[in-house]
């Protein structure tokens, strides 16, 4: 039966995770995810679920990740500090193909920063966070009800691509409460991995023969063995050293992500239909964005909104055309600039791209940004 609930962020991603299928947590609790595990330690053991919480962080998605190599649809939460943590074990998932959702509801940074206060530093983190060339799948909710709808879409994109997805929330959006009308969760399709076929002794854990270049994932303990390694690894999961296992198995991770980008990317236009000035905002900035796009609208600066939904793999193709339509975009963020630098690289001087940056403990407000697009009607002699 489907409800109405006034919900907090954070749980909406518990709710989320438990309408997706979800059956195992770890972590560790840390100022502001830690609701995500509270929910869970009381929703997880009523479905046949299991919560554990671990000794620290680094241990909370070890555990994670073998409760997903029996099967398990898993999911570990986290901030600033401990995200910093779990980054040698994001890249072995990215490795090793292992599905795995990683909440991480940002704070101020670095180090313990503000436990407490909503910021956006870590989007470069959580593409390039882990060492060495990955791919990575990125998510960041504006609403509470879209920390709903994004973690279910976070399973559905682990278990399809095998592969570690993010859920990048700031503070703003994890402690925030909102109306939510949640389905009946048996009405929400349930994500499954690919499964292997034909006689266990054939099956090989990382063959790319598959046309969407994502193996099937046979779970540990029930009939088929293979070999799970963070070095560069044969089909069959064994260590190989080579140039050319080398190669074609990067070669065949980044492939099965950006060969399926239109899949993946997921980005939201707000009155960009005859936009001269455009905000790229996301996650809680966005939401001040939304209305600094009405009240610029109101003054006679055509304004709108491109606000991406998936953070990674980049919306190139949604920028790229944002670039050749507007004046002057306007990249908002609750850091120094991050996400403007990608964002400029891929307007590649189509239009000018400046930054609104505010990192001080509080929100960007509405009032800052119809500043900002103002100034830039001005410095565009006024059209």
């Amino acid at each position: 039966m489907s409800k109405t609930l006034l919900m907090q962020g954070n749980k909406a991603v518990a709710e989320g995770a438990v309408a997706a299928g979800a059956e195992f947590f770890g972590g560790y609790p840390i100022t502001p995810s830690t609701e995500i595990a509270e929910e869970l330690s009381a929703l997880l053991p009523t479905i046949g679920g299991t919560f554990i919480q671990m000794e620290d962080e680094i241990a909370g998605i070890g555990v994670a990740l073998g409760a997903s190599l029996t099967g398990k649809k898993v999911m570990t939460a986290t901030s600033g500090p401990g995200f910093s943590l779990k980054q040698e074990l994001i890249g072995y998932a990215a490795l090793a193909e292992i599905p795995i959702v990683i909440v991480n509801v940002q704070r101020v940074g670095p180090s313990t920063g503000q436990p407490t206060a909503p910021a956006q530093g870590d989007v470069m983190q959580a593409r390039w966070g882990t060492h060495g060339d990955h791919p990575i799948i990125v998510l960041t909710p504006a609403s509470v009800p879209e920390c709903f709808r994004l973690t279910v879409r976070a399973y559905e994109l682990s278990e399809k691509y095998r592969t570690p997805v993010i859920l990048l929330m700031d503070e703003i959006i994890g402690h925030m409460r909102e109306k939510v009308q949640l389905p009946a969760y048996d009405s929400i399709p349930k994500p499954e991995r690919k499964k292997p076929l034909g006689p266990p002794e054939e099956y090989r854990a990382y063959s790319g023969a598959q046309t969407d270049l994502v193996p099937p994932m046979a779970a540990f303990g029930q009939g088929r063995r293979w070999h799970v390694t963070g070095l560069i690894h044969d089909e069959y999961g064994f260590p190989d050293g080579s140039g050319k296992a080398t190669q074609e198995l990067l070669d065949r991770l980044f492939a099965k992500i950006n060969n399926h980008l239109d899949d993946i990317v997921e980005t939201e236009e707000y009155r960009l239909d005859d936009a001269d000035f455009a905000l790229v905002a996301y996650g809680g900035t966005a939401r001040a964005a939304y209305a600094a796009v009405d009240l610029a609208r109101a003054e006679g600066v055509k304004a709108g909104l491109l606000r991406p939904i998936t953070i990674w793999p980049l919306a190139e193709k949604q920028l790229k055309a944002l670039g050749g339509q507007v004046k002057h975009i306007i990249v908002a963020e609750m850091n120094r600039g991050q996400y403007v630098l990608e964002v400029e690289r891929t307007v590649a001087g189509r239009c000018p791209v400046t930054l609104y940056a505010k990192c001080n403990n509080e929100a960007i407000a509405p009032a800052e940004l119809l500043a900002a697009l103002q100034k830039a009607k001005q410095h565009t002699g006024g059209a």
